[in-house]
């Protein structure tokens, strides 16, 4: 009978623990999968989705702002009018992506994969470029439009585009 109530109450405390970590937000971020999801004026502000994918996603106009995207591909996706303030786009994947409009005002793109990506009319202010990988007419485009310093990472916009 004692090790019946043993198992029991080690049931309930391994249980406990579980719900607690739920409860809490002390689970880590698991990677989702939204490819080819059509996500227009989606709300994914404040969130944790460091390695999930949106490879060839619509996402216009979603909002993403003050989220942890490291790591997530967004690999020819719509990214027109996306919302990507403060957000933390480190070593993300952004080639072939649309980011026509996009607001990365304070985002830090740290060795971010860029190559192909259309920034027409994007607000980068006080955005951080380092190591990320541009096409030369997207950063000249970018350059004549940078402006401000990173909040997160202390550094100017236009050096972290190495504009001339």
């Amino acid at each position: 009978m004692s090790k019946r109530i043993w198992t029991y109450t080690l049931s309930l405390f391994f249980y406990g623990i579980i719900c607690l970590t739920f409860n809490f937000g002390l689970a880590p971020a698991i990677a989702l999968d939204y490819n080819k999801e059509i996500l227009i004026n989606a709300d994914f502000s404040a969130r944790d989705l460091s390695d999930s994918s949106f490879t060839k996603a619509n996402l216009k106009q979603s909002n993403f702002s003050k989220s942890n995207l490291r790591g997530v591909s967004f690999f020819a996706s719509n990214l027109e009018s996306v919302d990507f303030t403060g957000a933390d786009l480190t070593f993300a994947t952004l080639d072939s992506a649309r980011l026509v409009k996009a607001n990365l005002t304070n985002a830090v793109l740290e060795g971010a994969f860029a190559a192909s990506a259309k920034f027409d009319g994007a607000v980068i202010d006080g955005a951080d470029f380092t190591d990320v990988l541009l096409r030369d007419d997207e950063q000249e485009k970018l350059c004549k439009v940078a402006k401000g310093t990173n909040p997160t990472t202390g550094r100017d916009t236009k050096e972290t585009l190495m504009c001339r």
